[in-house]
């Protein structure tokens, strides 16, 4: 198993059609398109749907040591509002330790352009993941 295959677990992320493009060793990068369902009531992606992005994101950059790591806090800040196309998750941990991890993300549209930052702490548990470890 892969921390990809692993993460397809994330039942709600796959509804939102949030899918991991690559993964690294404290580093990942997720896609979202927009999608209708995506859309408030201003007719701009809604904010849930951008923090899920991220979200996945952080998951994965966080559980990429093999070890479960569950958020404990966690923000977004909103610079940009999309309608359409594809949003990405850029996530990077900013501190390992045994217990405690940081990640920070940016989310981006198709033409680069900041939408939002994100940064999470996670809580690494004792549970081992049933993966290799990304080095």
């Amino acid at each position: 198993m892969t921390i990809n295959e692993f993460l397809q677990g994330d039942k709600f992320a796959r509804m939102a059609g949030v899918e991991l493009i690559e993964t690294g060793n404290g580093y990942a990068k997720a896609r979202m398109e927009i999608r209708p369902e995506h859309l408030n009531g201003g007719g701009v992606c809604q904010g849930g749907a951008i923090f899920t992005l991220a979200d996945l994101a952080f998951a994965a950059a966080t559980n990429s040591h093999a070890r479960l790591t569950l958020s404990i806090t966690s923000s977004i800040n909103f610079f940009k509002a999309e309608s359409r196309g594809y949003l990405y998750a850029e996530a990077r941990e900013v501190f390992s330790h045994k217990r405690l991890a940081n990640c920070e993300a940016r989310i981006t549209n198709e033409a680069g352009e900041l939408i939002a930052t994100f940064n999470g702490t996670g809580y690494r548990k004792d549970t081992e993941l049933p993966f290799v470890p990304i080095e």
